[in-house]
This record gives structure tokens, sequence and C-alpha cells, in this order.
């Protein structure tokens, strides 16, 4: 009767595990990054990758993250006390088989096309109205496909920036697919004239566009930053 039991609480934690990686896949994570996440939280391992900054920095995730991370914790608990409680007394198996067949409602509910679509619509209308744009990772604000990227380039003093404006260096600057975001110079920030403000030794530039423009037009300061 152990073995059933364990079977059914089994199906009803994989069953969990979809479900959520449902939910978070609604709210435009991944579902490969989605399922290890999900399985990391409710085992309480692995939940130290950057991948997890996609989670806890994102409102309506971490909501559903607080929600999962107490389940797999409870789970814990039922299962020691389940068995505990079959080696005094006997296994409860109709409690068991309701709780999985609520689960498995659930989860199928969840799998109809209408009902995604519902609370996908949700989700980005609670978004929109509730969530800063300061609360988001950098990664959703700005890196929106694959050709986007963002980058901290270092200047030094054997930098083609080195004592020289970056329009001086690239006098085509307005015209490449790249943004320079801000000058950043020990705990001074420079968001104006960027483009016409000398370079010193150890300032950083904050660069965003497109990733291959970004490499080409960047490649021997990236190359003196990767030797020191």
């Amino acid at each position: 009767m152990i073995a059933v039991f364990l079977f059914i609480y089994f199906v009803i934690i994989l069953t969990v595990i979809e479900i959520f990686v449902i939910l978070f896949r609604l709210t435009g994570l991944k579902v490969a990054i989605s399922r290890f996440q999900v399985i990391s939280m409710m085992t309480g391992t692995g939940f130290t990758t950057k991948e997890s900054e996609l989670i806890s920095g994102h409102p309506i995730r971490r909501k559903l993250a607080t929600f999962l991370i107490l389940f797999g914790a409870f789970s814990l608990a039922v299962i020691i006390s389940s068995i505990s409680e079959f080696l005094s007394n006997g296994l409860r198996t109709k409690e068991i088989l309701l709780s999985a067949a609520s689960v498995l409602i659930v989860f199928s509910i969840l799998r109809q096309r209408q009902v995604q679509k519902h609370l996908s619509n949700l989700f980005n209308r609670k978004m929109k109205q509730n969530i800063e744009l300061a609360d988001l990772p950098i990664r959703e604000v700005f890196l929106k496909n694959h050709q986007d990227t963002m980058l901290f380039l270092t200047i030094y003093q054997d930098s083609q920036f080195a004592n020289r404006t970056i329009r001086q260096v690239l006098p085509d600057i307005d015209a490449l697919d790249l943004e320079v975001v801000f000058i950043k110079r020990g705990d001074i920030v420079f968001r104006k004239k960027v483009y016409d403000s000398p370079l010193h030794e150890a300032d950083q530039i904050l660069l965003y566009g497109n990733k291959q423009v970004m490499f080409e037009t960047f490649q021997p300061d990236m190359e003196i930053m990767e030797k020191h």
C-alpha cells in the first residue's frame, strides 16, 4: 500500500510541476527554463543560478514561486508524516486519490488553449497596470530579441578611446545600430554629450544595440579587456 501512495503522490507532484511550467510560460518564460526552476524551487536545490533572476525580478513569477516553494516544503512534510501514519495506523487511500484527482483536473483545465490565452492576457494586463519598468529584469526590458545585447566596456590606457571622444574614433556613430547609454567614471555617471566627452582610463561605457554591430565596432577594445 505504501508503494501505491508514493506512486500517487509522485503523480501529484509531477502534475503540479507541469501546472507551474504552464503558468510561468504564460508570463513569457521559456519552457526549458521554467521546468528547471520549478523543480529547483520545489526541491529547494539549485535555485541559485542566474536564471533565477528571471523569476525573482518579475513580480508575478515571484508570487507563483512563493507558493511553489511553500508547496515543496509542505510536500516533504506530507510524505514524511504519511509514511509515519501508514506505519502506525494504515494509509487513507481515499483522501490521496481525491487530492490526485483535484490536481489532475486543474492540470487538464490549464492545458486548454482558451484558458491559457485568458491567463496570459490577465498576466500581461496586470503587468501593465501595476508594475513599474524598474521592477523588471534588464533582459526583459531591453533584450527583446537575440540580436540585442548590452556591454560594459572598460577603457584602458592602450584603448583607441583613451583621451579621445567616441565621435573622434567613430565619426559615423549616429548611423550605427547602437547607443551609448552612459559613461561611468568612478561614482559619477555622465548621460549628456556622451559622444563628445573625452574618455579617461578606467572609464566604463554602457553600450546597447545590435550584437553584431557592437562586436565589430568595439572588437579591439573587447580584446584589450580580455587581456586585462
